[in-house]
């Protein structure tokens, strides 16, 4: 598996670090041994990155806010919370995400090149479809952050991310970003090449792979970006056709009888809690910080956005420490020692990446934009339904509910776009998506300093994009201006 660790703009900071005879020697190569389509499918579990992106897009967002000066400062929480660039290299960066996100492209490029020289390749379809969506999963994330988001009036001029569809052959090679539409075209040829080859039935554990549902997930998140509502829709009716979202939905009335975070993280994160599509493994210090960190959520703060248009989600159970920090669990840290008696190790969160929820509030959003406001309700009613304790109909929006609490806003399109945003960042609080949001809809994000200053970062702001890991100009990549 040499070369599955081979790309320099993806490890270049590995190799920097500890030599490139080293990182060459990391692994034997065992491409020769990829003869069955078992051997493949045991290669696709690393076909997903590592790297976990919550903490940084968290603190960038609008969902935090200074709590206090003697929270866990860490750079993916306080630089990002500033909007610097982060140089450091650990766990929850930038650059960690980054490398560990084309190591998990490399592997799909080895699987695919394997099944290509397979005698038998018709045998390796279910992996193929897997191969396909994880390869374009892992670039589509690297463009969201990494790139600005897709504009179809400036998609052909953006720099996007470099794509890449071929293993390793050389050392040192040179990479082209290439732009944004160039990016999303070559994500959808993935997308559409592969949907149709996944097997639900070749998986013990389905949540931890590209299921249909999984795969369907993706694919309207992605269009969501491409403002392809219609393809939103399908693919969230292709994913669900008996339309049972409901069921499907991650159950938090009945974590109410469980007496800690711990207990409630564990389920949420577990591969059969419903809602859970996709869950990826991610090396992690997430669930040591994100509740206790200096740019975090106070009482007021949290209380305030799980209660969207004032209808409380009461069903979401909220844990404090010290009464300063407050949280809704959603982690469990899973720490792997070094050696049996040592007290150093490695953390890793189960990372739950695609949702129904997130499918789900996808559809109303793309309902709106195609003036289906109904569709958009019914949809938004079936979410309550399983966030509010003793959930009625009354307890639910209605049109009324909704143009009576936007109602400084004249357009009634604006007023539901509103709704559902709001909707969506109750839901996925902790979970970064809150910052993908912002991007799609180009909000202004106001922070407030410590000491009270008022900071804004524009729609226009390029700090906006993370900026690339420093090592990668050895291989020519342009970085993002500043």
């Amino acid at each position: 598996m040499k070369k599955i660790f081979n790309y320099i703009l993806a490890v270049s900071v590995i190799i920097a670090a500890s030599g490139c005879e080293k990182f060459l020697d990391h692994a034997p190569d065992q491409r020769t041994e990829l003869n069955s389509p078992q051997k493949v499918s045991e290669l696709l579990v690393t076909a997903y990155s590592a790297g976990n992106y919550a903490q940084a897009a968290e603190a960038m967002s609008d969902n935090v806010s200074f709590v206090n000066a003697t929270g866990n400062n860490i750079p993916a929480n306080y630089d990002s919370y500033f909007w610097r660039d982060i140089r450091a290299i650990n766990q929850d960066s930038p650059t960690y995400f980054w490398t560990n996100t084309y190591k998990a492209i490399a592997v799909a490029n080895q699987a695919l090149d394997a099944i290509a020289k397979a005698n038998d390749p018709e045998n390796y379809r279910a992996q193929k479809g897997e191969a396909l969506l994880a390869r374009a999963y892992a670039h589509f994330m690297l463009a969201v952050f990494f790139s600005k988001p897709y504009d179809q009036a400036t998609a052909d001029t953006d720099m996007g991310i470099p794509y890449v569809t071929e293993p390793e052959n050389v050392v040192l090679k040179n990479y082209d970003r290439k732009t944004v539409a160039y990016t999303y075209a070559q994500i959808q040829k993935d997308i559409e090449a592969g949907i149709p080859l996944i097997k639900d039935n070749a998986y013990t554990v389905p949540a931890y792979h590209f299921t249909k549902k999984a795969a369907y997930a993706f694919a309207a998140r992605f269009y969501m970006f491409k403002k392809d509502y219609d393809k939103v829709i399908e693919c969230a009716n292709l994913a669900f056709p008996a339309n049972n979202f409901a069921e499907n939905l991650k159950p938090w009335p009945s974590y109410a009888s469980m007496p800690s975070s711990t207990e409630i993280g564990t389920a949420f994160t577990t591969a059969s809690t419903p809602g859970n599509l996709l869950l990826i493994q991610t090396t992690s210090w997430l669930n040591r910080y994100y509740n206790r960190a200096v740019f975090a959520f106070s009482q007021n703060r949290l209380n305030s956005i799980t209660a969207p248009m004032g209808i409380n989600f009461s069903a979401l159970r909220k844990f404090s420490f010290s009464s300063t920090y407050y949280f809704v669990p959603k982690y469990q840290e899973h720490f792997v020692r070094t050696s049996i008696n040592a007290n150093t190790g490695t953390g890793y969160v189960m990372h739950p990446s695609l949702t129904t929820e997130e499918l789900l509030l996808n559809r109303a959003e793309a309902y709106i934009m195609k003036d289906q406001f109904a569709n958009a309700i019914a949809d938004i009613n079936t979410l309550l339904s399983k966030r509010i304790t003793g959930y009625t109909a009354a307890s639910g929006v209605t049109d009324a509910k909704i143009k009576a609490y936007y109602s400084n806003i004249t357009d009634v399109k604006q007023m539901y776009i509103n709704a559902v945003l709001d909707f969506r960042r109750a839901e996925f609080v902790h979970e970064g998506l809150r910052w993908l949001d912002i991007l799609r809809h180009k909000l202004t994000v106001t922070h407030i300093d410590e000491d009270g200053t008022s900071r804004e970062l524009k729609p226009d702001d390029k700090r906006r994009q993370w900026q690339l890991p420093d090592e990668v100009i050895l291989s020519g990549v342009q970085q993002n201006p500043r």
